[in-house]
């Protein structure tokens, strides 16, 4: 029995101290063309010092199983192809599928020597400054993202996102309307839950990181591919699922219940499957009957697929979607207790919602080794909806022996708003990239859209005797064409040069951009340094649902005063210096001045100006409006980055500032995002716990020069019913400034065949009270005075997830 018992408790303790394995696999391509490399030596070195090794094949695939987890550098040498290096981390409940795109050395070379790691290059090989990766591992670590890529993308240098509400994109002192989200080459709507027409924003993402491979971030002076944007581009990449086996990830938190599946598709061929959803926790916990605090409970879900499938020769053909609906109730009506609201406008009921989807067949073909053709075709839809009842409503004192009690009564309700805007967008990208020798590649294609307006809008008059309508469209919505040419001229092995022409026409506003040249250049020094700078003109569209805003002439004819709004044009530049240590530090500066021009602003002087619309959730109504509006924006950043190679990472950024323009007035002011300064320290820290544990905590701060506002016209806000302010006095007044920490602490652990992770993301953990800004909030106690209230950021927000993957089946033979 003795014997027994210690054979039984040796194998228990060999379980429990056995490290876990996984599979790591990849794909090794030419950067510039797409094509599969043979021969690429693949190098993985352990934690002991030992090395596993392998080749790739015809295909371009390398494959090592029974890897130990843990987090590995991975090293691809070749005598034709420039070195790489990077960090791999390993994972038992998951295979690790990496997609590694290679440069073709210039010269022949022979001696083959590792180089340092090149993180956090652009995958965009035209791209020459003022670009950043987006890293899904590297930025799932980020604390108080709460898994948003947008939110990740603010932690960059030059990126501004001091909103807790919301996850608009300020970039370089640019209005979010700038912002253009593209997947697969595509543009799309705005992918966020409770968006308002016309924004880049919203509160919760639809996108998940959970189905993006790495992407691409431009700030500034992007290439010549990418167009209708003054601001910057977010172009995601999704991911191909699992080709080999059937893979799940389920995770439950405090944003939302999502599960993804992934797997292959046929045991004869490598297509694979991808498909993911989520639905709001809160509203599960609102249906189960359990109290969160709140009736006004935000309703969303939302969802992604991708199934790829290899062809003969090459070829690759992907359909893929991903969309989202939501809804929120904001019930005053049935408060009955005298308190300030926490969500709305005071006076009204609210009904809220949105919807966005978008799905596409992408076609890519490497018609050789140095010919690569990709090609696109979409359809979207993007929907906002809303009503408004108002409230008439007493107080109603009542006594019990005691202190006065003090209710609300509704005396009636009635509606004064509706509007519903619908845009469908059609879409096609075709590219043909091509290699001329080891040094010239040439890039060319179109993107066109075909759009669908349906909007309708009706406000009740001051009078409240009849209702009015300021939209009311329904019909085409013109197409947007935009060809491009791109060049890139490798000078020397460590001298690039890019040239590009970017053309843009709109032809429901009849808009035409003809010629936008872009430039960009980059020397990679001696020492790990480098020097790059970029210059390029912009133009943009004005937010879509502007076009179509009318009025009636005397006769009662409708007049659209913006249906022929020009493109807002804008002129960039930017030079840089990098340079790279030892142990994945790397310091990064960047000096850039932008004019804009061509802006939209009132046809009478006042200080509106179409440079500070697209936060918040306000829609606005622009009278007559002509493209003559300016402005400018300059400014300096700083990033000291460690990446997380092994256990560690620091990320801190600083951006200096100033934006300025001009409306119709000609009267020089801030820009609505114009805080002077923001700062990021961002780190983190795994420590590993024997074979399979892992505990990891991680920090953030964020401080930020305040918002910008104005002083209120008392007597419009009142006849109106919302803030009305005084437009001399536009933007003369400054918040205070912006801080908040964020803490996070997760732990790990890789089992046989799962990994388990459990994450707490304690935002703004100091329960901060940054100021949000002002709100339209009369006092029925006291009717006389200022209706605006002060209304605050988020305070202290705890979001803990619990997360599982492991392998669903056996799926194919490695």
């Amino acid at each position: 029995m003795k014997t027994i018992l210690t054979v039984f408790f040796c194998a228990f303790v060999s379980i429990l101290i056995a490290q876990p394995t996984q599979t790591v696999r990849g794909t090794v391509l030419d950067s510039e063309s797409d094509f599969p490399i043979f021969g690429a030596q693949v190098i993985i070195t352990l934690s002991d010092s030992s090395k596993l090794k392998t080749s790739t094949n015809d295909d371009g695939v390398f494959q090592f199983l029974d890897v130990p987890v843990g987090k590995y550098p991975l090293f691809i040498k070749s005598t034709i192809y420039e070195n790489y290096g990077a960090s791999v981390e390993v994972n038992s409940g998951r295979q690790t599928v990496l997609e590694i795109k290679i440069k073709e050395r210039i010269s022949e070379v022979e001696e083959v020597v590792i180089v340092a790691q090149k993180q956090g290059e652009v995958k965009n090989e035209m791209a020459t400054v003022s670009a950043q990766q987006f890293s899904v591992e590297e930025t799932e670590r980020y604390a108080g993202s709460r898994g948003d890529p947008a939110r990740m993308a603010s932690n960059f240098a030059g990126v501004q996102g001091a909103d807790d509400s919301r996850n608009d994109i300020v970039v370089r002192g640019n209005s979010p309307l700038g912002i253009v989200y593209k997947v697969e080459g595509i543009d799309i709507p705005n992918p966020s839950h409770f968006a308002i027409s016309g924004s880049s924003g919203g509160p919760v993402s639809i996108i998940n990181n959970k189905s993006l491979a790495n992407s691409d971030f431009f700030m500034s002076a992007f290439p010549a591919e990418y167009g209708n944007s003054v601001s910057g581009i977010f172009d995601l990449k999704l991911r191909n699922g699992n080709s080999k086996q059937h893979e799940f990830t389920g995770q439950f938190g405090f944003l939302g219940t999502e599960v993804l599946a992934e797997g292959p598709l046929s045991k004869k061929s490598n297509a694979s499957y991808l498909i993911m959803g989520r639905y709001s926790t809160l509203s599960l916990f609102q249906f189960m009957g359990i109290r969160i605090g709140t009736d006004a409970v935000p309703v969303y879900g939302d969802g992604a697929f991708k199934f790829n499938f290899p062809l003969k020769k090459g070829g690759q053909l992907s359909l893929w979607g991903m969309g989202g609906k939501s809804d929120i109730k904001i019930l005053i009506s049935e408060q009955t207790e005298y308190a300030t609201d926490l969500y709305g406008e005071g006076d009204r009921d609210q009904y809220f919602g949105t919807g966005m989807a978008v799905g596409g067949i992408t076609y890519k073909k490497s018609l050789s080794e140095r010919t690569f053709l990709t090609t696109t075709f979409s359809a979207s839809i993007d929907d906002q909806h809303s009503k408004h009842n108002y409230l008439i409503r007493s107080l109603d004192t009542t006594y019990n022996g005691g202190d006065p009690k003090v209710n609300i009564r509704v005396d009636s309700i009635y509606p004064i708003m509706g509007y519903s805007y619908k845009i469908a967008r059609y879409s096609g990208m075709f590219s043909i990239n091509h290699k001329i020798g080891k040094k010239h590649v040439i890039k060319a294609g179109l993107n066109a859209d075909f759009f669908t307006f349906n909007m309708t809008d009706s406000v009740l008059n001051t009078a409240g005797t009849e209702f009015i309508n300021r939209w009311d469209y329904k019909g085409q919505g013109g197409i947007l064409i935009q060809p491009f040419f791109q060049w890139k001229y490798r000078i020397t092995e460590k001298m690039d040069f890019t040239a590009g022409l970017h053309a843009q026409y709109y032809s429901f506003s009849n808009s035409l951009s003809p010629v936008e040249p872009r430039l960009g250049w980059k020397w990679n020094m001696k020492g790990n340094q480098k020097l790059f700078a970029g210059a390029g003109l912009h133009s943009q569209t004005q937010p879509y649902y502007t076009y179509t805003y009318h009025q009636f002439d005397a006769s009662g004819n409708k007049v659209y005063h913006n249906k022929n709004m020009g493109f807002t044009k804008s002129v960039h530049s930017a030079l840089g210096y990098e340079k790279n240590f030892k142990k994945g530090f790397q310091f990064k500066t960047e000096i850039y001045y932008q004019y804009l021009y061509e802006v939209p602003v009132t046809a009478q002087a006042s200080s509106f100006s179409m440079i500070n619309q697209g936060s918040g959730f306000a829609r606005f109504f622009p009278d007559t409006l002509k493209n003559t509006g300016t402005g400018v924006n300059y400014g300096l950043e700083l990033t000291l980055q460690k990446f997380f190679d092994k256990s560690f990472y620091i990320l801190t950024t600083v951006s200096i500032y100033d934006s300025k323009y001009k409306g119709s007035d000609g009267v020089e002011r801030n820009t609505s995002y114009n805080g002077l300064y923001t700062a990021n320290i961002l780190f983190g820290k795994e420590f590993k716990l024997g074979k399979k544990h892992t505990i990891g905590i991680g920090g953030k701060v964020t401080v930020a020069g305040g918002k910008r506002y104005g002083y209120i016209n008392l007597p419009e806000t009142s006849a109106q019913k919302e803030l009305i302010f005084s437009d001399s006095l536009f933007n003369t007044r400054q918040f205070k400034d912006y801080f908040r920490a964020d803490l996070k602490v997760s732990w790990k652990m890789n089992a046989k065949k799962s990994t388990h992770e459990i994450g707490l993301d304690l935002v703004n953990i100091l329960n901060t009270r940054n100021v949000l800004g002002l709100a339209y909030a009369p006092d029925l106690g006291n009717p006389s005075k200022e209706p605006l209230a002060e209304k605050t950021q988020l305070g202290f927000l705890p979001i803990f997830y619990y997360r599982i993957s492991f392998k669903l089946a056996s799926g194919k033979k490695e």
